[in-house]
Order: C-alpha cells, then sequence, then structure tokens
C-alpha cells in the first residue's frame, strides 16, 4: 500500500480520457496536505443535517447538487451550527461535484479548518466512480517480485525464475513473435479488491527496456514499435523457468491444476523446464491459449482423460461379450 497520498497528490494524478477526475482546488489550499487514508467515498448529507453518528469524517466527503442546495439553505436561514461542527473533525478534503461552489460562510468555516475544498465538473455518480477506481488502484497491496511480464494471445504471462535461467531471452522471442511487453526484471503486482492481480512496471520512463547479456539495454517500443508494448495487464498465468533436473518428475498429463497465491490471489501456475532444444517461447505461447481454452471452459488434458476412460471401458465390454460368446 502507498505510504502517504494527500489532497494535492489527488489532483496532481496523471489520469486521462474517462479517468480524469478534473479537480481544482477553491479554498482552503492549506490543507491539500492533509493525508487520505480510506479508498471509500462517503456523501455528508445526513451529518449536514446534524446526525453524526457513524460519520465517516476520515473519507472524501463528497457535495452534489443536493448536498449543494441544502448548504444554500442552510446559509440563507443562518444554521450554520452542522457545517461548523463537522469541520472539527480532521477532513481529508470536500470535492463539490457539478462544477458546484458552496457559499462563502462555507468557504471560510473550511478554510479556518484547514480542509481543503475542490471542484469537479463532471456528474456525482461519475466523479465517484472514477474516485473508487483511481483510489482503489493507489490502495491496493502491491509487491514488487523479479520477473518479466508479457501479454501473449490476450493473457497476462508473468514468467519468474532464476537469475540467467533465460526470462529475458523468452521474453524477447514472444515480442518478435507479436506480442506485447509489460515490464522487465521488476514487476510490480497489485491487488485489485482481492479478485485479481494487475502487473506494471516499476517505472514508467524505463519499464520498455529490456536486458538482455550479450547486448545490454534495448529499447523494446524503438525496436518493435508501440504496438508490441502496454502499461499493465492482469496477471492470469505465472510460469516458473527451472533449470531441466534429470531426476525430477514434471507433469506430462496436466490434469492437476497447479496454483500459486500472490497477494492473498490464487494464479495458474505451470513449471516449466529449461534444457538445450526445448524452445521455451513456443511453450509459454501453447501454455497461454490452453490457460484461454480453460476459460472458456476446455480442458484438454481432462477430455484426453475422459476419451481413455471410455476406450477403456469399452473395450472391456467387447472382450467381455467376446468372453460370453464363447462359453455358448
Amino acid at each position: 500500500m502507498i505510504n502517504k497520498f494527500t489532497a494535492l497528490n489527488l489532483i496532481d494524478l496523471d489520469l486521462k480520457d474517462h479517468n480524469a477526475l478534473n479537480l481544482r482546488c477553491l479554498a482552503g489550499r492549506k490543507g491539500l496536505n492533509r493525508i487520505i487514508t480510506d479508498p471509500e467515498i462517503n456523501r455528508p448529507g445526513l451529518t449536514l443535517s446534524g446526525f453524526f453518528e457513524e460519520f465517516a469524517f476520515h473519507r472524501i466527503q463528497l457535495f452534489g447538487r443536493g448536498e449543494l442546495a441544502y448548504l444554500r439553505m442552510l446559509e440563507e436561514t443562518n444554521r450554520m451550527d452542522a457545517v461548523e461542527k463537522m469541520f472539527t473533525h480532521k477532513i481529508s478534503c470536500c470535492i463539490f461535484s457539478h462544477s458546484g461552489i458552496p457559499g462563502d460562510r462555507f468557504l471560510d468555516i473550511a478554510e479556518k479548518s484547514g480542509c481543503s475544498i475542490l471542484q469537479s465538473d463532471l456528474s456525482s455518480s461519475e466523479l465517484e466512480l472514477r474516485l473508487i477506481r483511481a483510489l482503489s488502484d493507489i490502495f491496493a497491496p502491491r509487491k514488487t517480485i523479479h520477473g518479466v511480464l508479457v501479454e501473449v494471445f490476450g493473457i497476462g504471462v508473468l514468467i519468474t525464475g532464476g537469475s540467467g535461467v533465460g526470462k529475458s531471452e523468452s521474453a524477447l522471442e514472444l515480442i518478435e513473435r507479436g506480442h506485447r511487453l509489460i515490464a522487465d526484471d521488476s514487476v510490480v503486482l497489485r491487488s485489485v479488491n482481492g479478485n485479481f492481480l494487475m502487473g506494471s512496471g516499476t517505472n514508467e520512463m524505463l519499464g520498455h527496456n529490456m536486458e538482455i547479456r550479450g547486448l545490454g539495454i534495448i529499447n523494446i517500443s524503438h525496436l518493435f514499435g508501440v504496438g508490441s508494448i502496454r502499461d499493465k495487464k492482469q496477471i492470469q498465468l505465472l510460469i516458473e523457468l527451472e533449470t531441466w533436473d534429470s531426476n525430477a518428475v514434471y507433469d506430462r498429463i496436466g490434469t492437476g491444476d497447479a496454483y500459486k497465491e500472490m497477494l492473498d490471489v490464487k494464479i495458474p501456475l505451470i513449471k516449466m523446464p529449461v534444457k538445450a532444444g526445448r524452445n521455451v517461447s513456443i511453450l509459454i505461447e501453447v501454455a497461454a491459449m490452453n490457460e484461454r481454452l480453460k476459460k472458456l471452459g476446455y480442458y484438454s488434458a481432462q477430455e484426453f482423460d475422459n476419451n481413455v476412460l471410455k476406450w477403456l471401458e469399452s473395450k472391456n465390454a467387447r472382450n467381455l461379450y467376446s468372453n460370453n460368446n464363447d462359453i455358448f
């Protein structure tokens, strides 16, 4: 999880298109350094009416058209006691949607309390969705691991293994075959809502470079074009490369699914032995295609197993029928 995220960081988020928050500060600039500690959003309608039980003051306070209209009524009737009491709590920040502008009395109270007041031109529902999406990503549990993340036939494949086993070389051949690189060497994993893992590079400026022994640092987007890279991808398959061990027993049928838990999320795992004569990149391609088939409900190994059982049952039935005919 991120150590410190403030209201100023929220304004400065580099979000584009359907993720942009379009925030600007109306008042309380001294409060822009207040830390946001909760990814959830609170609508303070009940609080403005004077009900402070379970007031989630530690969350961002989102004011829509309804709350703004109620604030104007309170100011016109000089009933600002609830507002003053609300700002006795250390609120991280307040945001007004629909380009709403609160009255001067509200802004003065917020300024004195040291709480920043922000504004967005988005609707309340759209702004809330974008805030939750952005904050969920920021506050998601994360860790950095050593590996290479590539997209193969739409499947996010995380390649791990010991140093020098051939992770980057395998990924480079996959890119040459038309697949895409997300990150090389260091991959940042983020658990999104505890349901799936997103992977990205540790640095946006350096993430699409690769270190190849004997070649040095190469820029993938310059060599193969911008279509060969992407910024992040859901991790759907884990490939662990290991040096071939003649004494080890490797899975040759694939009927038993293996998983590895990362940040409390289970990821399908394939341990792939590496030795001379094995084209690891093609094997990774096939593994990704097979994973896509599994997501569609088709399991090649299980179908093979079922067909073998059917064949054995039919053969036993024929033998039994032939033996019975020999008796008569």
